[in-house]
């Protein structure tokens, strides 16, 4: 994959093709800054959109990068990236998120969403390290479903999810403990459990681990509703976490009324739910969100459309519930790239997604007017801490310094305690394809 002529990182600007109302500006200076500049500080997501979300306190933590990658120029990272790349050739893979920057995803071997991403993970066999250039939650998924002898390497570790911290695994066990003090354990008379466990991909490997040992499985974007099928032909009810929007977008659409879709709140008791409420309960929603695709708002589509006549607007179904209504279509990822890739020359589009893949959008299709919903800048805040810097400095540490011996930093490793039942449920989620 080639670079693309703009990128957030170098330029911190908006994709001008035809943006309505485009005001230039960023939901933080320090986005221009290098995320190194974060990492020895108190924790948090760093600049972007989920910087006002509370991180836990022992949230992964990154060590002081080498100066050598701080100064170098881009020149300088490009080239020791791709002399890298090809010392090791086979051995490594890269993988990227769409959601990456263009300065990281031009070295990725696999682009994708995460259900792309956990397929790829399964493709390299022969690789002996997969260097994951996407967040916390995705390298773990790699290492739970690559061979024990592959390593699994995050570039940086501060390189989270204020979504999948939403959900932590002792809050949803005592959630599981309440649900089942009402719901009783016994099938009814089709052989239907109570309640079935599903956790979205960005949640953490015990999350998907507690999904596994209580028969339930993953969900991606992209199989969202083929997974909640799968469910409900198993449970009489759904207990979804940890993003209530891709729970309720999803439900909505399949036909469950609103009213049977209560919120559970892991502050209160029964989530502030009445126990008549949750046990009419079809889709139990946790209280967790996208802080990216929160901005996105009725009135930025309505504003859209005032400028743009006949735009289509696509957004993301971790938009809120009046956003994905007001849209013409909601989709993962991927769902976006093939529409705007399918649509004939001259489509405008207004896009509700994370800003990154969207303006390489704009820059791959130059015969559409594509803009984002939303005119400030406000990348997600955790992909965002991938830097070339990190990539050059874990890619040459691989190949060895000086003649020195191979070392791997930042390895991703889940204990096969929690790995073996989150493997079950990911194994159920690649199998249910949409």
């Amino acid at each position: 994959m080639t670079p693309t002529a703009l990128s957030v990182d170098s330029e911190i600007q908006l994709i001008t093709a035809g943006a309505p109302g485009a005001t230039g500006s960023t939901c933080t200076p320090e986005l221009a800054e290098g995320p190194w500049q974060f990492d020895l500080k108190p924790p948090s997501y760093g600049p972007g959109a989920s910087m006002a979300d509370p991180i836990p306190a022992d949230a992964p933590r990154q060590g002081e990068l080498p100066e050598e990658y701080k100064t170098a120029s881009k020149a300088e990272l490009d080239a020791r990236i791709r002399a890298a790349k090809a010392t090791l050739g086979d051995r490594v893979v890269v993988l990227g998120h769409f959601y990456q920057r263009d300065e990281v995803v031009q070295y990725a071997d696999f682009v994708g969403d995460s259900f792309q991403l956990a397929n790829a993970a399964l493709t390299v066999p022969e690789a002996e390290a997969i260097v994951f250039c996407g967040v916390h939650f995705m390298a773990e998924t790699a290492d739970i479903l690559a061979r024990p002898q592959q390593a699994v390497i995050l570039p940086n570790l501060a390189a989270g999810c204020s979504m999948a911290d939403m959900a932590d695994i002792d809050s949803v066990e005592e959630a599981w403990a309440e649900l089942s003090a009402i719901y009783g354990t016994e099938p009814d008379a089709s052989g239907r459990v109570p309640v079935i466990p599903v956790t979205y991909m960005n949640s953490s490997a015990a999350l998907k681990g507690f999904c596994g040992q209580n028969g339930g499985i993953v969900c991606t974007s992209s199989n969202a509703a083929t997974v909640l099928e799968w469910a409900f032909e198993r449970g009489q009810r759904v207990l979804f976490f940890p993003d209530q929007h891709l729970g309720r977008n999803t439900a909505k659409a399949m036909g469950v009324p609103l009213e049977r879709m209560p919120m559970w709140n892991p502050r209160k008791a029964l989530g502030g739910n009445s126990e008549e409420s949750l046990l009419d309960a079809q889709v139990i929603l946790w209280h967790g969100f996208c802080s990216v695709h929160k901005r996105f708002t009725v009135a930025q589509i309505e504003k859209a459309r005032a400028s743009h006549p006949g735009v289509q607007v696509i957004v993301h179904p971790e938009c809120p519930m009046p956003v994905v209504d007001a849209a013409d279509a909601a989709g993962s990822t991927d769902f976006i790239v093939k529409a705007i890739a399918a649509a004939p020359a001259g489509s405008t589009f207004a896009i509700g997604t994370e800003i990154n893949l969207v303006q390489r959008l704009a820059n791959e299709y130059p015969q559409h007017t594509i803009f984002c919903l939303d005119d400030v800048i406000c990348p997600c805040s955790t992909m965002y801490r991938i830097h070339p810097g990190y990539l050059a400095w874990v890619l040459e540490s691989l190949v060895g310094v000086d003649g020195g011996p191979s070392v791997v930093q930042n390895r991703i490793v889940v204990d096969e305690a929690v790995a073996a039942p989150a493997r079950v449920a990911l194994e159920r989620m690649l199998s249910a394809r949409p």
